[in-house]
């Protein structure tokens, strides 16, 4: 592994729980679930002057902040370096679309036939590839971040917005 790739990285990540409006199983999972695959392999890369230009690895802290995501950049002891701040109205339609195909998907699991389930999944995976896609280009002038990380902090801003 090469400097670069451990220090431009995430070492740990947190959702600010006062702005988690509800909650379930399944929220609870895709947030498991995308946390750990978040810091099994990330690229998190801030392009914005950070304090004593530190270059990571990064704690960081997703809120929402007046309808706004909020990303809280510390050093990995903790120490506050930077809060990157984006509007998220881009992004509502495809949030409310992907939060409609979620709800189908998860009654289709215990409802539906594999086939059903399976074109639910392809549309649901095709709008969250939309999603990342959207939210990496939005963030492109203050972090590069690679693809898979913008998928897993894509179903995070989710987690956030869910009411």
């Amino acid at each position: 592994m090469s400097n670069a790739s451990t220090t431009h990285r995430i070492c740990h990540i947190e959702l600010d729980d006062k702005t988690i409006i509800r909650r379930n199983e399944d929220i609870e999972h895709e947030r498991r679930v995308a946390i750990f695959d978040l810091l099994e392999n990330n690229h998190f890369e801030p392009t914005i002057d950070i304090p004593d230009n530190y270059q990571g690895p990064y704690h960081i802290t997703l809120r929402m902040e007046d309808n706004r995501l909020a990303i809280d950049l510390r050093t990995e002891k903790k120490q506050d370096l930077s809060t990157i701040v984006l509007p998220l109205s881009p992004l509502r339609s495809i949030i409310k679309e992907y939060f409609l195909i979620c709800d189908s998907y998860y009654t289709a699991i215990k409802k539906s036939t594999p086939r059903k389930m399976e074109a639910i999944d392809l549309g649901r995976r095709s709008l969250h590839d939309e999603g990342s896609d959207m939210l990496q280009s939005r963030l492109a002038d203050k972090i590069n971040i690679d693809f898979e990380t913008a998928r897993r902090l894509f179903t995070l801003i989710c987690v956030l917005q869910i009411r």
